[in-house]
């Protein structure tokens, strides 16, 4: 496996009205992030926010390049960003924290469950499980690459497992208080890292062989 220190190279935030930060997604443009009672969105090379949606936000979100996907307690809702409005609502395996979107499939980390759930993105249905070994708070997947965040006694983590086995293939440290609440990556060199009650946004190094 391998190991290394999280190199951080921009924080974002804290953001005005905003007291935490969960879940958090990249459209190709903006950052979103879920802060309780709404979905942000800012810009990352300005950093400056540019839009806000009024929805129960409290856990992972995530983009499907139409939608944008939202945990809310026992439901996923599944949101037009143009309108702001909830289109459909699916039943979330409940406990959900990550939320990601790849091969189709909406990928749900379950954080005390300690596992990354594959979902239908029509039905909920449960289509694979993952096991990890840490508490779950952020699922994005990168290039083929599956990546997590965990959070447990007061030091975060990122960590790329096998999909299939949930092996740990690498993780990067989180320097101490930088804990780490919703990950997504831009798609290339970055992870964007939610940063709980700080109310920050961090964005963190992607390793690349």
């Amino acid at each position: 496996m391998k190991h290394a220190h999280a190199e951080i190279v921009r924080e974002y935030g804290p953001f005005p009205g905003v007291d935490s930060v969960a879940g958090v997604t990249f459209d190709g443009t903006n950052v979103w992030f879920a802060s309780g009672d709404r979905i942000n969105a800012f810009d990352p090379e300005s950093g400056e926010a540019v839009r806000s949606i009024d929805v129960a936000a409290h856990a992972g979100t995530t983009f499907d390049g139409e939608h944008l996907y939202q945990l809310a307690e026992d439901v996923i809702q599944k949101i037009d960003p143009q309108s702001g409005k909830v289109v459909k609502t699916i039943p979330s395996p409940g406990g959900g924290s990550g939320l990601a979107w790849a091969e189709g499939s909406l990928w749900v980390g379950q954080y005390r469950g300690k596992q990354i759930l594959e979902v239908d993105p029509e039905t909920g249905k449960v289509l694979r499980t993952i096991n990890s070994n840490r508490f779950v708070t952020g699922v994005t997947w990168v290039e083929g690459e599956l990546w997590h965040a965990t959070w447990e006694d007061d030091a975060s983590e990122l960590r790329r497992v096998d999909p299939v086995s949930g092996e740990v293939l690498e993780q990067l440290d989180m320097p101490s208080g930088a804990n780490v609440s919703g990950l997504e990556s831009n798609g290339r060199d970055q992870f964007f890292c939610g940063g709980g009650s700080t109310g920050k946004v961090r964005a963190v190094r992607r390793p690349v062989a």
